[in-house]
């Protein structure tokens, strides 16, 4: 097959998954009494090739998730290189080192969760100049359900990432504090071997008491693909979704 049509294929397949994509988050919507005009779908390319960010965003999804900055960093250069509108979402684990980095082209960064990285972010996007209004880096708290599973069941913090749920509020006042961030909300995954909807409950619950502290931090990033009907019925505003929109992963080559 010639590299024209297996672009084309692989398009319509990623066209064909997308809308399946978006038939399942309409009726779990309408499950939740939602519209779905409530959840945002970020499409977590991880993996994959430019050109499937490419297809995503001529089929009109322009918000793309990475969780590794060696892969994310360049895949977004030569996607602004190509003319792309894009909103680019880190949403892995991050190390302070790389803060300067993920500043350059990231809009959110979904996996804030200690104090020494809300400095780095803000030391680095004060120096990248976005410390105006309007040139911010969002910034949403991680919390780790698995930690809150695993410390009340008198077991050692999750390897996974996230602040406990009681730390939350002290660091998202570091967070809305720091010049050049913004306060978003919450991200969460949810905990390995355990049913989804109790702990999405739980970071519905976190959230509610975030935004009564800081109204304007109302995102809830949740739910992936095996999980995000339960993420919507507990009011995820956003969805992290690779598999069910590009297949299975690929072998990831630095």
């Amino acid at each position: 097959m010639s590299e024209p049509a297996a672009a084309a294929v692989r398009r319509a397949e990623v066209a064909e998954n997308l809308a399946g994509l978006r038939a399942r988050i309409a009726a779990a919507c309408a499950a939740a009494g939602r519209s779905p005009d409530e959840v945002t779908l970020i499409a977590v390319t991880k993996t994959f090739p430019v050109a499937d960010v490419v297809a995503l965003s001529e089929l009109g999804l322009g918000e793309v998730g990475e969780n590794r900055d060696q892969e994310a960093a360049p895949k977004a250069a030569a996607c602004a290189a190509l003319g792309l509108t894009l909103s680019w979402h880190f949403v892995g684990q991050l190390q302070a080192n790389k803060a300067a980095s993920v500043v350059s082209y990231a809009s959110v960064v979904h996996s804030v969760d200690r104090p020494a990285l809300v400095s780095a972010l803000g030391r680095r996007a004060v120096a990248a100049g976005r410390d105006t209004p309007g040139r911010e880096l969002s910034c949403l708290v991680q919390v780790s359900l698995e930690r809150a599973a695993d410390e009340d069941a008198g077991h050692g913090p999750a390897a996974r990432g996230g602040a406990a749920p009681g730390d939350v509020l002290a660091l998202a006042d570091a967070i809305a504090a720091e010049p050049g961030l913004v306060l978003g909300g919450v991200m969460a995954v949810a905990p390995l071997g355990a049913p989804p909807r109790p702990a999405f409950a739980l970071l519905r619950e976190v959230a509610g008491r975030l935004r009564a502290a800081h109204p304007g931090a109302r995102v809830i990033s949740a739910g992936m693909s095996g999980d995000l009907e339960d993420a919507v019925a507990e009011d995820a505003t956003h969805l992290r979704i690779g598999t069910a929109l590009l297949g299975g992963r690929r072998a990831f080559v630095r």
